[in-house]
């Protein structure tokens, strides 16, 4: 890569990492909020949030990256063009294609780039993050304590705690539980502790008592040093980690275990996701291509190119738009996949070539003029 290669792939790199991360703090904000709902309720504390976050940017990343590169593109080509560095580069003797391959180069990196992160990186993050969120939904002590709080957990169930150590032991319990025959019973103990006994949740209660209200109206006094609470009727959540079709990795979606009930009912959907996880990354090179031909694509204008901007700016949203489409309709035909790389792989060639388009419609503009005909560069 010669000096001026070199020079022009970088004008392009600082923007695009900028924009990347800017994008993907935007999209962290409005993404956190689910998370931060359910492990506030979890009672877990901001280590477990940040860790949850910063499983989720992955799959951010990618989906903010093509419109990262689209902007960041337009911004430098758009300055180099302003500034006439561009019209230096043609009368200097570069191709038009010289001068957009350092662009496409930086495309190409990211689009292999985000192909790794589709195929490997973000399945492996997205199944981490599901066991972060499954331990908090199943964590016994946050679903059934809150400190100085009366909570139920379960129907029939009120539990109280004036605190909980960081050791793990519980302070001053009061446990209530209702009976379905009309009975009741009330445990109160100085102190307890979840254990796992023989495979199940247990509260081992210490130093307390029992107070049982049969259907009858007759009350039971028994006072315990030790006593097991157990739990098991008690516990929310899934019984396993389902895995939902973002979590798996690409075998798993293309080859699914017909022999499982869920993935036979769903094999179309996890094809469809398969595929999206392949043909996404086009979508940076797609991009790329629209924002060159934003700026490139006709001839240098002084008051500037919103027009052309503009235009490129609909025709990325439509692309975009019409592969969510594909997406979902690959979910009800397989056939259907052909257009999830049909999509990026025609505006990426519709781009380039509208690009060169616009370079010989100016020499057949302008005979005359040497320069335009080597360049496909009018000057001002």
């Amino acid at each position: 890569m010669r000096l001026i290669d070199r020079y022009l792939f970088r004008q392009f790199l600082a923007p695009t990492l900028w924009a990347v991360v800017a994008a993907t703090g935007l999209a962290l904000l409005s993404t956190s909020l689910t998370q931060l709902d359910l492990i506030v309720a979890g009672g877990q504390n901001a280590a477990v949030f940040l860790q949850a976050t910063a499983l989720a940017m992955p799959q951010l990343i990618n989906m903010v990256l093509p419109v990262s590169v689209f902007v960041a593109a337009l911004i430098t080509l758009n300055r180099l063009q302003t500034d006439q560095e561009l019209v230096v580069c043609f009368a200097g003797g570069m191709s038009r294609w010289r001068v957009m391959a350092p662009a496409f180069r930086l495309a190409a990196a990211l689009t292999l780039i985000s192909l790794v992160i589709n195929l490997w990186i973000q399945p492996a993050s997205h199944r981490a993050m599901r066991e972060v969120l499954f331990e908090v939904r199943s964590n016994l002590v946050s679903a059934l304590i809150r400190e100085g709080q009366f909570t139920q957990p379960a129907a029939g169930l009120t539990v109280y705690a004036q605190s909980v150590e960081r050791s793990g032991e519980i302070r001053n319990l009061f446990i209530h539980r209702a009976k379905d025959d009309g009975g009741a019973t009330t445990y109160t103990a100085d102190s307890g502790r979840l254990v796992i006994q023989d495979g199940a949740p247990i509260l081992r209660l210490f130093r307390g008592s029992t107070q049982e209200i049969s259907p009858e109206g007759v009350l039971n006094y028994l006072t315990f040093e030790d006593y097991p609470f157990e739990l098991n009727e008690f516990l929310r959540g899934e019984e396993r980690i389902h895995y939902k079709p973002s979590d798996r990795f690409l075998r798993e979606l293309l080859f699914p275990d017909l022999t499982q009930d869920w993935e036979k009912r769903n094999h179309l959907k996890l094809l469809a996701e398969g595929h999206a996880r392949l043909a996404t990354p086009l979508y940076n090179l797609a991009f790329m291509g629209l924002a060159v031909w934003a700026i490139l694509g006709g001839a240098f204008s002084r008051l500037g190119y919103g027009r052309r901007i503009a235009l490129a700016g609909g025709v990325a949203a439509v692309v975009r738009i019409l592969g969510f489409v594909a997406v979902s309709a690959s979910e009800t035909a397989s056939w259907m996949n052909i257009l999830q790389y049909m999509i990026p792989a025609l505006a990426t060639v519709w781009a380039l070539g509208a690009v060169f388009r616009g370079q010989i419609s100016r020499r057949a503009s302008f005979p005359g003029r040497p320069l335009a005909r080597r360049t496909g560069v009018v000057s001002a």
